[in-house]
């Protein structure tokens, strides 16, 4: 809201500052009696009664009370007013409901405290009493908050019965179909209304959403999974079979083992409608919730797996899940580092009757602490272990942004058949990884930075994210070729790097534009050669019961 051209507040004489007042209005759905247009119009004639000027308004449509963050009209108001960018000396709401519907009703007493403290006067236009600071208003504002704040718990209870009433009746209440699945507005009559795309919602109340089998290729996909599973029990080798024949998931992107298992595990493929997995009510974080708790209509879709495979399947999964103790844990942990002499997360996961590294990594806190636990001392540096979440989202966020960058320059971008892999125009492949610091061997000799590469991941470019020293922040990105003699783990110094032509860059936005330069051209260049066929991923194979444990 401000710029250069507002005459900040304390320029302005108090006898000014008296009669300029602002708005916050705000609204979360279209109803009538709060909509932005009514509560302008109460607050024009509450000023115009009172002679104030209305000289800003703060505006949040269709946003929720329950939560601050979305809500750009207040957060700017609350940074005008702790600024001091002000130039009104009156801030003029509807009711005391509009701040917010906070569970924690204190939350919006704070918003009016700061106004307050920066010396604006917070006045309520439809309620029936004078924000005054006295007793009485105090008393009624803290009601009023606390009625805000039942009236969405209410209305949050009664959504969630009808909900798990339509669920029971087979209807879909809410979410995505999945994949091979295809969300159908149906009327009152069971009439079609067609087919609805992701994003769309019903607006007529007596319209509903049941689930129907959808894509005949997709079916067959599913169907394929189910099969190939019974022989090879391995959701990581199915993920990576699929991403070889560029076939993406429900969701656009490359398959991954949890969306396997996510297919393998979903009933709706029998024909059964599940509801209340998982809930998240009031904006706050989903939980996961007991079987007991499930809402399961059978029979309401259209199945498209054998009842007999799926259950077959079901018994696999359930089979090598085995409940440990962390001393269990441990003791396994213990057994394998003497037989395989050391201990790292590839060996975990691909060693059978151990937990995935993942779970020991939640049970532990980390790696760090589990190898003091075993008294084991690796020889490579493993903090790098413990800023894993930190660089695994940012490789994320650089493959997003690396494919709309060359989408939006043209080019075709498809999965590389594996893990934060890009496959550019159906020729080039581009890799994202972490390079990660290590110090010298003596205190002399210069840091080094490693890629592992993987020998599953085709030849073409790396980019990749070069850490700060113990890994914990991002130095800078560095983008280099690669082809059938690269090494699986890359290491340079900063010396090894200019000499080897490494190129660098100080900003991801510097590091996408070079991508853009030199892989949205019709042909690749000379160094990445065209990615021979990749060989199938050799844990995957080993992988038996018990080979993902979990406690």
């Amino acid at each position: 809201m401000s710029n250069a051209l507002v005459v900040h507040k304390a320029h302005l004489p108090k006898s000014i500052l008296g009669v300029r007042a602002a708005q916050y209005v705000r609204m979360s759905t279209d109803r009538q009696q709060y909509s932005i247009q009514n509560q302008a119009a109460v607050i024009a004639a509450y000023a115009h009664a009172r002679n104030f000027t209305l000289v800003r308004t703060y505006k949040d449509e269709g946003e929720s009370g329950l939560l601050i963050k979305n809500r750009t009209g207040l957060l700017q108001l609350l940074e005008d007013v702790e600024s001091n960018q002000t130039d009104f000396g009156h801030l003029l709401v509807y009711d005391v409901s509009r701040w917010g519907r906070f569970q924690d009703v204190d939350e919006s007493a704070h918003y009016e405290f700061v106004c307050r403290r920066a010396g604006i006067k917070v006045a309520y236009c439809a309620e029936q009493f004078e924000n005054d600071g006295s007793m009485l208003a105090s008393i009624v504002k803290n009601i009023k908050r606390v009625m805000a704040a039942e009236y969405s718990r209410e209305l949050s209870a009664k959504v969630y019965a009808g909900q798990c009433r339509f669920a029971r009746l087979g209807y879909k209440p809410c979410g995505r179909a999945g994949y091979a699945l295809v969300r159908e507005l149906v009327d009152e009559k069971m009439q079609t209304r067609g087919v609805m795309r992701t994003g769309d919602r019903k607006y007529i109340l007596t319209d509903h959403i049941r689930i129907r089998p959808g894509n005949p290729r997709e079916i067959a996909v599913v169907r394929w999974i189910f099969d190939r599973f019974l022989e090879v029990r391995s959701e990581t080798v199915i993920a990576w079979e699929l991403n070889q024949k560029g076939l993406l998931s429900s969701t656009g992107t490359s398959w991954t083992r949890g969306a396997v298992g996510t297919v393998l595990r979903n009933e709706s493929y029998i024909g059964n409608l599940v509801f209340n997995r998982k809930s998240r009510k009031l904006r706050q974080n989903a939980i996961k919730n007991p079987p007991e708790e499930w809402i399961r209509s059978e029979g309401c879709i259209n199945p498209i797996i054998d009842r007999e495979v799926f259950f077959n399947v079901r018994k696999i999964i359930e089979e090598r899940r085995v409940d440990l103790s962390e001393e269990e844990m441990l003791i396994r942990l213990r057994r394998t580092l003497l037989k395989e002499g050391r201990l790292t997360p590839a060996i975990i996961d691909r060693t059978p009757g151990l937990p995935c590294s993942a779970t020991c990594q939640t049970h532990f806190g980390n790696f760090r602490n589990l190898y003091r636990l075993l008294g084991y001392t690796p020889k490579r540096n493993y903090e790098f272990l413990d800023s894993r979440p930190f660089w695994s989202e940012l490789r994320t966020k650089l493959v997003e942004q690396a494919a709309t960058a060359i989408r939006a320059a043209g080019g075709r971008v498809g999965s590389g058949g594996w893990s934060d892999c890009l496959r550019v125009s159906g020729a080039t492949c581009l890799s994202v990884r972490a390079a990660r610091w290590t110090p010298g061997q003596k205190p002399t000799h210069a840091p080094l930075w490693s890629i592992e590469r993987e020998a599953c991941l085709p030849d073409g470019w790396i980019a990749a994210i070069r850490l700060s020293e113990h890994n914990k922040t991002v130095l800078d990105y560095v983008l280099l070729p690669t082809d059938g003699k690269v090494k699986r783990t890359i290491r340079f110094s900063e010396a090894a790097r200019a000499r080897r032509g490494i190129l660098r860059f100080k900003t991801i936005h510097g590091l996408v534009q070079a991508i853009i330069r030199r892989l949205t051209k019709v042909r690749p260049p000379s160094q990445a050669t065209p990615a021979p066929r990749n060989k199938r991923p050799r844990a995957a194979r080993s992988k038996t019961r018990g080979a993902h444990e979990r406690r």
